[in-house]
């Protein structure tokens, strides 16, 4: 299987290549994907064992900054390895590692470039963040008799119907992983369904809960530098719209553009999910006749954006400092069929949150912040236009919503605690 598997997957990546070469997503870094280390990093692996952990997303590094903590202060002589696919992941990743640590590129899963960096990094445990199936390196480090712990673990509505299919596939990879902590109920159900050892699941929670800790250290002296960076005066309301898709800028767009006939002063910052989408979101500002300007671009242009409607974030990692200082959030990926983002950052910053009816890969979150009245729903343009109305008119209101989802959030903290005390017996 695994030899067809190898056919697939190198036939795949020889016919992607060129799109991939003319998308410009190739980076040095690619190598690393290939198992070409430099020198300095296997004579800094050589021996060392590392605890290796791997994440794709920006919220999963996030969610892991609490565990590696942990991991740091019980385990200060082991080395930590930490890989990502993107290069966007991989900037996350360094932003959270320490001097010491090990940054690099997931290798492709094709089998002999998987023997190769397991054995170069040859590490004393593996833990995935989420739930990522790689069958020939969860195989080989399996084969090699390195534990093997998914953390936040979680199985999305999608990737649950393309996994039933294939079950008497998948059936035995997952069971090769050595324990799943996972987020919710409804994860523990699916991997039992696809025939994961009950004895190898346990519910832990969300660490994701656990992200308090940028917004206990923030002050308003902080929050004061970001809104002189946008120019806004006392007066001004700030919408955020954070990790907004294609489809759905417009959407957001008009409902703004309506509601600066009754609110002058309220500001937009658009945040698309992917940061190369700025240019496309700038020519939705212009056609719908509004000024914009990049984030990256407000250095030293004090007085030009003063008259500024709306701002584009084209940087990566900035986003939480915009929540900060907003004053109404929007919850991207919601309002098109997406399945929604993640809603825990601004709920830990006390912000009042919207979002559309698409939350599914949230699913589980996003209904208990609707069931707490920590979060509201909004399924169209006039829905959202509303919605702000109301909150821009009932200041009070607002600052209740932003209440419920901090205190909602404090209740459900402690996923990163739980996980770290299944992971401390694996390293015995």
């Amino acid at each position: 299987m695994f030899i067809f598997y190898d056919f697939i997957f190198v036939l795949f990546a020889l016919l992607y290549l060129p799109i991939f070469i003319f998308k410009g997503k190739f980076h040095p870094g690619f190598l690393s994907r290939l198992g070409f280390f430099s020198k300095d990093v296997q004579n800094s692996l050589a021996g060392k064992r590392p605890i290796w952990l791997h994440m794709v997303s920006v919220g999963e590094a996030q969610a892991l900054r609490i565990l590696l903590e942990k991991l740091r202060k019980e385990y200060p002589a082991r080395k930590i390895a930490l890989s990502t696919v993107t290069p966007t992941g991989n900037k996350i990743a360094r932003s959270i590692a320490v001097e010491g640590d090990v940054v690099f590129y997931l290798p492709l899963d094709v089998s002999f470039i998987v023997r190769s960096v397991v054995d170069l990094i040859n590490p004393c445990l593996f833990i995935i963040a989420e739930t990522e199936i790689w069958p020939n390196l969860i195989t080989y480090v399996n084969k090699r008799d390195i534990p093997i712990i998914s953390v936040n673990s979680r199985i999305s509505d999608k990737s649950f119907n393309s996994y039933k299919l294939i079950k008497f596939l998948l059936q035995g990879i997952l069971n090769k992983i050595s324990f799943f902590c996972v987020q919710t109920q409804t994860d523990s159900q699916r991997l039992l369904a696809l025939g994961v050892d009950s004895k190898k699941i346990k519910l832990t929670g969300n660490m994701k809960f656990d992200i308090t800790d940028y917004a206990d250290k923030k002050n308003n002296a902080e929050d004061a530098d970001y809104r002189l960076k946008l120019g806004l005066n006392a007066g001004d309301k700030l919408l955020v719209a954070g990790s907004t898709h294609s489809g759905e800028d417009e959407i957001i767009l008009e409902a703004y553009k309506e509601l600066l006939v009754e609110f002058p002063d309220l500001k937009l910052l658009l945040a698309p999910r992917h940061p190369e989408r700025a240019r496309e979101a700038e020519k939705l500002v212009l056609s719908c006749g509004l000024g914009s300007v990049f984030i990256s671009k407000l250095r030293g242009m004090i007085d030009d954006r003063r008259g500024t409607t709306v701002f584009i974030l084209d940087t990566i990692g900035q986003l939480r400092d915009f929540y900060a200082v907003s004053d109404i959030v929007f919850v991207g990926g919601s309002l098109i069929k997406k399945g929604g983002q993640n809603i825990l950052e601004p709920a830990a910053l006390a912000k009042p949150i919207i979002f559309g009816p698409y939350m599914f890969n949230f699913r589980d979150i996003a209904e208990l912040f609707l069931i707490s009245g920590a979060a509201v729903l909004v399924k169209n343009k006039e829905e959202l236009r509303e919605k702000i109305k109301d909150l821009l008119l009932h200041p009070e209101n607002a600052l209740e919503l932003g209440r419920r989802a901090k205190e909602l959030l404090l209740k459900n903290q402690g996923a990163s605690e739980r996980n770290f005390k299944i992971i401390k017996e694996f390293l015995k």
